[in-house]
């Protein structure tokens, strides 16, 4: 008999959608929306016409690489809230949700400007706000969190992450990772002084 069972879609077609969304999300970081769907595929190495195939417009593609940013993001909440030390947790989704928007360089905010209407991801960012919150409520009750704390902090701190500038990806995460270990060792109730990570070099140059 013959077995009519769906068949899945080719081990090759699904490396090619991964290596053209990876790509997407690292161009579209370093020059913007505005790059060419025949750089994605140069980069890519793959032909114009099969981005086409997995992503028939340029919305799509940079659509679904914002979903996976978004999907990335409420992961490391998730990450976090399960942590069963909080304080750690909390730390964590500070440094990686700073990496993030360090790799990222307003792509996201860029995203939303030219789609607004794109997706609905206000679920996804409600849910994601009500973890951190808990979260937060819950290093406060451990008595690490500060108790003067409030989200909007943690906007202030993505707000001044994201005006980090450097020459390269690589020193913007670096500048990133010591920023957030500067305002994480601030956020405690109890400040200790760990040894902070490699100073970034950052051009000396600040408009006043």
């Amino acid at each position: 008999m013959t077995n009519h069972l769906p068949r899945s879609p080719r081990s090759d077609a699904r490396d090619n959608r991964e290596r053209i969304l990876a790509v997407a999300r690292a161009t579209f970081a370093e020059q913007g929306l505005d790059v060419a769907m025949r750089e994605i595929a140069r980069r890519a190495e793959v032909g114009p016409a099969t981005v086409y195939r997995h992503f028939p417009t340029k919305a799509a593609l940079v659509t679904e690489v914002f979903t996976q940013q978004m999907a990335a993001c409420t992961a490391l909440v998730d990450e976090g809230l399960a942590d069963p030390d909080p304080w750690h947790g909390f730390c964590q989704v500070i440094e990686k949700a700073c990496e993030m928007h360090a790799r990222d360089r307003g792509f996201a905010a860029a995203f939303v400007s030219a789609f607004p209407h794109a997706i609905d991801f206000a679920v996804d960012r409600d849910r994601v706000l009500a973890n951190i919150a808990e979260l937060a409520r819950r290093a406060k009750a451990g008595g690490k969190l500060r108790p003067d704390f409030v989200l909007e902090d943690l906007v202030m701190v993505l707000m001044a992450n994201g005006g980090i500038r450097t020459t390269s990806p690589a020193a913007a995460v670096a500048a990133s990772r010591r920023f957030a270990a500067l305002l994480i060792q601030g956020m405690r109730a109890e400040p200790a002084i760990p040894p902070l990570p490699p100073a970034a070099r950052l051009p000396l140059t600040i408009v006043i």
